[in-house]
């Protein structure tokens, strides 16, 4: 028998309600950090002694530190995509949004759907990822003081141009230890050579593909790698009179579409394989904007294909 708990994620805390099995619920708030999650595992084991599934959504990265501590406390934990807790909540006509019935509703979203467990990435790849996206955000930062360095004021362009040389050398501190980290794990060592073994794709992309898509067994088949990232293609038509234009569906990690996007473009226009795909997408009379979302979503395919097979890239599969 198991218990449901549905815990709604915040940046400061986690508002979590335990289904019981009388479909009645018992609440409780706690800080979302490690005290918060002590003081939830133990009001777990004060309230049953049941298994219990707990289900959170993808909030931001706010919700990676409560669903790792409970999979290390060997609770079921499954993590979803927000867009089938709202989906869920609007067949059940919920009228009404606080913490308090999100969570209740995500208990109840666990209690008649089961979803899959979540699987943990090792502690390499937590690192790994928390590397990458630091880096990225240093980037970011980069670039929007070089933006102001270009209109600023005397008073404070020396604080810019200092900033910007912390920047610079920390920006490349932190590459040089994301190298260093993949080169002290044989298992990341040797994935990143299966993907650097693909045309178009760079030491940054292969970084940031191996924190999200090491373990590729988390994947049913490469088109669930496609959706983790909201690639996959959405459609809209209905009768006769609804007929949309294909896109992205965008339900998925932000991050990983715009880490994608300009190793796309090199594929399309730099190499032998991405020429071909463009021109036989244009010959079908495919738009450059939709052509460069396929190549984006061929990446993942052909790194998901590279790293289940531990395989090279094989050209010849791509470039006829």
């Amino acid at each position: 028998m198991h218990l449901h708990l549905g815990i709604d994620v915040s940046k400061n805390k986690l508002d979590c309600a335990l289904r019981l099995e009388n479909g009645k619920f018992r609440n409780k708030v706690v800080e979302n950090n490690v005290r918060g999650f002590t003081s939830l595992q133990e009001w777990l084991k004060k309230q049953t002694t049941a298994e219990i599934h707990v289900c959170m959504e993808v909030t931001n990265v706010y919700w990676e530190a409560v669903a790792e501590y409970l999979a290390n406390q060997n609770l079921i934990v499954s993590v979803v995509n927000p867009a089938q807790i709202k989906s869920f909540g609007a067949s059940r006509l919920v009228r009404t949004k606080t913490d308090k019935v999100d969570s209740q509703l995500i208990a109840e979203f666990c209690f008649d759907r089961h979803p899959a467990p979540w699987q943990a990435p090792t502690l390499s790849e937590q690192t790994l990822r928390a590397l990458v996206l630091r880096l990225d955000a240093l980037q970011a930062m980069q670039t929007q003081e070089k933006n102001r360095l270009d209109v600023s004021r005397d008073a404070i362009k020396t604080s810019l141009e200092e900033h910007l040389a912390w920047l610079e050398k920390e920006i490349s501190n932190l590459a040089k230890k994301i190298r260093d980290h993949i080169d002290d794990d044989p298992d990341l060592k040797t994935k990143r050579d299966l993907l650097q073994s693909i045309p178009g794709i760079g030491e940054r992309t292969t970084a940031t593909l191996l924190s999200f898509y090491a373990n590729v067994e988390r994947f049913e088949n490469a088109r669930k790698a496609v959706a983790f990232a909201g690639l996959d293609p959405r459609h809209h038509q209905s009768g006769t009179s609804v007929n949309g234009k294909q896109s992205m569906s965008k339900i998925g990690h932000t991050f990983i579409r715009k880490a994608l996007y300009m190793p796309a473009m090199v594929t399309l226009y730099k190499t032998a394989w991405g020429k071909a795909f463009y021109s036989r997408l244009r010959a079908s009379g495919k738009p450059n904007m939709l052509i460069i979302g396929a190549m984006m979503r061929k990446l993942i395919h052909v790194a998901f294909g590279v790293l289940r097979s531990g395989k090279i890239f094989d050209k010849s599969l791509h470039c006829a």
